[in-house]
């Protein structure tokens, strides 16, 4: 039987001979300066254009020439945070004209890159929290799709936080059942924590700017059973990158997708828990709780 791993975006189970082709794109992607077509990425990969698409959207949450441009847009998204001129940021991150950025901007950084280095002004984030046996949990999104998941104490930290990555946005909080994608969100956690029985709904569209580096540590996380672990060693070399490992731990501290992106199955070679961003002792519980469900 051939080897199986899930789609990052809906968790449908992928074979083997495909997940090697989405991997042969994926390098070709990784490695061009230029975005190649879609044509001549569907004979690298032995696929039809239109299935290519498909099942690589599938795979990363968005398109062959969305990732190249979510390489460009890591760059670009990290200099505009340094306060970096807009025009130098642009041309910094390898982009050929300002009108480039503008066009894709919404689906990658959910606004415009002056509006994102400006704190968010002028974007619109609707969010909404829940109680879970790990503490608070708030769920965000802009018009385009989830832009952070995340973990704290109580609504107050959780709020300040958001508010901290976007103080100029405008952040709207709406009660459960209001938000269609929110409510899904929270939904397909609690059904894979097993904290409800019902079926995990599909994941909806994502808005998290990343660098093609960290989308790849991140979709290696999602392969990672639950009830199990993984060294950030084994990750750098599951992806093809061994003596990598600080950088895999760097892209896990990126990660905005709490519990969607499962960096808290990433342990440190000597089997000690490690960091993470949500809190050791929360890592700890999760892990014990997934142990108990599917060890």
């Amino acid at each position: 039987m051939p080897k199986l791993a899930m789609d990052i975006s809906t968790g449908q189970a992928m074979n083997k001979s495909t997940e090697n082709a989405l991997e042969r794109v994926r390098q070709q992607l990784e490695s061009a300066d230029e975005a190649p077509t879609l044509d001549s990425l569907a004979q690298i990969a032995q696929l039809s254009p239109a299935h290519l698409q498909r099942v690589f959207r599938r795979r990363y949450g968005m398109s062959p020439a969305e990732y190249h441009r979510a390489r460009r847009f890591g760059q670009l998204k990290a200099a505009l945070r340094e306060g970096a001129p807009v025009s130098e940021a642009v041309y910094g991150a390898g982009f050929g004209s300002g009108s480039r950025v503008y066009e894709h901007s919404d689906r990658l950084l959910g606004m415009t890159p002056a509006s994102y280095r400006a704190g968010g002004a002028g974007a619109s984030i609707r969010y909404t929290t829940t109680t879970t046996s790990l503490g608070c949990l708030l769920v965000a999104a802009t018009t385009r799709g989830i832009c952070a998941v995340t973990l704290g104490v109580d609504d107050a930290e959780l709020e300040q936080r958001l508010a901290d990555e976007f103080p100029r946005a405008a952040r709207e909080r709406v009660d459960a059942g209001r938000e269609e994608w929110l409510d899904a969100v929270i939904a397909r956690i609690a059904s894979e924590l097993g904290w409800s029985s019902g079926n995990a709904p599909a994941l909806p569209p994502l808005d998290v700017a990343a660098t093609a580096f960290q989308w790849r540590v991140w979709d290696a996380l999602t392969r990672i059973p639950a009830g199990q672990t993984r060294s950030y060693g084994d990750i750098a070399a599951t992806i093809g990158k061994p003596g990598a490992a600080r950088a895999v731990g760097n892209a896990c501290g990126n990660n905005r997708l709490a519990l969607i992106v499962p960096c808290h199955r990433v342990i440190r070679e000597d089997g000690s828990p490690g960091g993470w961003r949500w809190g050791v002792q929360r890592k700890r519980q999760l892990l014990a709780h997934e142990q108990q469900l599917h060890g």
